[in-house]
């Protein structure tokens, strides 16, 4: 099996485990939308998705060794891709033809993606500066998405998205340097930059756990494209990554982007429909007309009734005169 193969494979199995942590994380937000950071941490589920999490992310570092992060970090989308119907299921409801929509042309674009992407097994690292320089970044732009402010789910899902990316990218790092025979397999670079990894990962766990109060559908399509945009960006400028194809190949890749771009959109604007049990013939609470209970009479003399027939009823006692209807 080829190293690029071995790196699509354990991608596709980090993503499925990636999307059973996030709708586990999702569920959890939506049954305690107030929760703190302790609250969390006595919370078994969360630890049930903190290890779903840990699961993908060292499939996702096993990958990243035998992948460039241009091929890996694209088939992170496949996590959007698998939580819609795995989201559909514990619902207990049916995926709309908007998802499975969606979920086509995120597999168009990321097949497209995948073959202008495809190159050689990785072998640059990070400086310490480099990391330095990205981790210090970085930090600056999650400070300023988390701010208070209009839409903090989306942000949020974002500044996680961006985490996320920035890890994966400082973990081909580690991942490289360390398994590089030529060099210690602990040294300080690599002790550094996992340290960067180990602070950026949680960051973006957390991140996501705040941003799916709001749902789990435009948040997780969010930090989907965000993740592989700035791990990318940090492939193609720092690592020496290229695409393959020369003018073709750029093309296909920006039509490729675009397509997983609009399918996400879908998936993220896709608005499911709480199963609705009752029947529109049937009555409804509003339309029942509430039973008439007669008001209290008040002590004193009955009052006579009229009499069956008669177009006469007397007046209460102290009026002597009938009248007339």
């Amino acid at each position: 099996m080829s190293a690029a193969l071995l790196a699509v494979l354990l991608s596709l199995v980090s993503a499925c485990a990636y999307a059973a942590a996030a709708v586990a994380q999702e569920r959890l937000a939506a049954r305690s939308p107030g929760s703190g950071a302790l609250r969390l941490l006595a919370s078994g589920a969360w630890w049930w998705s903190v290890a779903l999490n840990a699961s993908a992310a060292l499939l996702h570092v096993v990958a990243l060794k035998y992948g460039p992060l241009t091929v890996v970090q694209p088939l992170g989308a496949l996590t959007l891709v698998a939580a819609v119907p795995l989201g559909a299921r514990l619902a207990g409801r049916r995926v709309s033809a908007v998802e499975w929509r969606g979920t086509g042309l995120t597999l168009l674009g990321l097949g497209a993606l995948l073959l202008t992407a495809s190159g050689p097994t990785p072998d640059d690292v990070l400086s310490v500066t480099e990391a330095v320089a990205v981790s210090g970044a970085t930090a600056v732009l999650i400070g300023l998405l988390c701010r208070p402010g209009a839409r903090p789910g989306l942000r949020h899902a974002t500044a996680s998205g961006i985490a996320s990316g920035v890890a994966s990218a400082l973990t081909q790092t580690v991942t490289v340097a360390a398994t590089d025979p030529s060099g210690p397999l602990l040294s300080a670079h690599v002790i550094g930059v996992a340290v960067l990894v180990a602070a950026f990962a949680a960051g973006g766990l957390l991140l996501s756990q705040t941003a799916y109060r709001g749902g789990l559908g435009a948040p997780l399509a969010v930090v989907t494209l965000a993740n592989p945009v700035a791990a990318a960006a940090i492939g193609l400028s720092l690592l020496g990554e290229r695409l393959r194809g020369g003018a073709g190949g750029v093309l296909l890749a920006l039509t490729g982007a675009a397509l997983a771009a609009w399918g996400v959109l879908q998936l993220s604007r896709a608005t499911p429909r709480p199963p609705d049990d009752t029947r529109p013939d049937a009555p409804g609470p509003s339309s029942v007309p509430a039973p008439s209970v007669p008001a209290p009479s008040r002590p004193g003399p009955a009052e006579p009734e009229p009499v069956r027939g008669s177009a006469l009823v007397p007046h209460p006692p102290g009026r002597r005169q009938p009248t007339r209807l």
